[in-house]
């Protein structure tokens, strides 16, 4: 006569054991939730990979043409041989510049609103908040294991996506034979460096912190918008400020003054020396009370410039990110 008899928990086989609820299985569960995030970055990042490599590739290929024809130094460009070998690069060219510099410095707020701004905002309007109750970790471990992946991957992606632009900017744009882009321009200085990364990872937190407070998905989107814009808006006029200012004076030729900044400075402030030693604006400067100036004096930042004034940015983008997951961590009970 044979019984079933039912198998005792501890000697039950590890495969058929219940797995042990904890932060573990919330990373897993978090990791499903943002396949379409996940998916999405990889994707981009691919897509940005393969034209930043196209990029490269279209650029060396034809400076090594005007290099081995003679047609490098741009005193050959006027015969109508040489300027037909460089016009390939155009192409390229515009195509960082134009397209990919704008793009990229628009990922931040991308994230902000799409990545950040939902992540809190649809569990609260669905309602779907309260079930962390029922969950046997806590609400500090539960937003921890919901932040990490989405953080994680803005991690990733903005920091290859911010070194392989540097890298294109670096060898084929800033160095290359006809490109004209400082590294301080308006498109150009948050795509290059660890400004992508750090306006990332602030555009992140900024968006989870709004849709804690606002607790409705769209407003909460258009919010964090908002705010990433507005941000942009007032670190670009504290910017000049993150190190100090290179002044000069030039002295005018025939009268006739010039920008004497070095190639590829960030010019923050120029005006006239008049004779009697005298500065003036140019933004109070008229016609004729600078028409006797003797000199220009100048105000700018060198391009060696650019990885100081970018840290300092970082910084305080990294510690305002930090405030605003803090604010978040203490309101998660709420």
């Amino acid at each position: 006569m044979s019984t079933n008899v039912l198998p005792d928990r501890a000697t039950a086989p590890a495969s058929r054991r219940p797995a042990a609820p904890g932060l573990r299985g919330m990373l897993w569960l978090t990791t499903r939730q943002n396949r379409a995030v996940l998916w999405t970055l990889a994707a981009l990042l691919v897509l940005v990979a393969a034209d930043l490599l196209w990029i490269h590739l279209a650029s060396r290929h034809t400076i090594g043409v005007l290099r081995r024809t003679g047609c490098y130094s741009p005193s050959t460009w006027s015969g109508t041989r040489c300027w037909t070998l460089l016009s390939p690069i155009d192409r390229p060219t515009y195509w960082f510049v134009e397209i990919l510099q704008p793009a990229v410095t628009a990922v931040p707020l991308l994230i902000g609103v799409f990545v950040g701004a939902p992540l809190l905002a649809q569990e609260y309007e669905r309602g779907t908040i309260r079930l962390i109750r029922a969950q046997s970790v806590s609400p500090v471990r539960w937003l921890a294991a919901r932040l990490a992946v989405p953080g994680i991957a803005v991690l990733v992606f903005s920091g290859a996506l911010a070194s392989l632009m540097t890298w294109v900017w670096w060898t084929d744009i800033v160095h290359g034979p006809v490109a004209f882009d400082p590294p301080f321009q308006f498109f150009t200085y948050p795509a290059l460096g660890v400004a992508p990364i750090a306006w990332s990872l602030f555009a992140l937190a900024l968006g989870v912190l709004v849709g804690r407070l606002v607790r409705r998905t769209l407003p909460a989107m258009f919010l964090t918008g908002a705010l990433v814009a507005g941000a942009h808006g007032l670190m670009s006029l504290v910017r000049p400020y993150f190190h100090p200012i290179v002044e000069t004076v030039v002295p005018t030729d025939a009268g006739h003054s010039f920008i004497g900044q070095p190639t590829n400075a960030w010019l923050v402030e120029r005006g006239s020396v008049l004779a009697d030693g005298s500065r003036i604006s140019d933004d109070t400067c008229q016609s004729s009370p600078c028409d006797g100036a003797t000199a220009v004096w100048l105000r700018y930042h060198p391009a060696d410039h650019l990885v100081p004034i970018q840290l300092v940015e970082a910084g305080i983008l990294l510690a305002l990110t930090a405030v605003a997951l803090l604010v978040v961590f203490r309101r998660i009970r709420a």
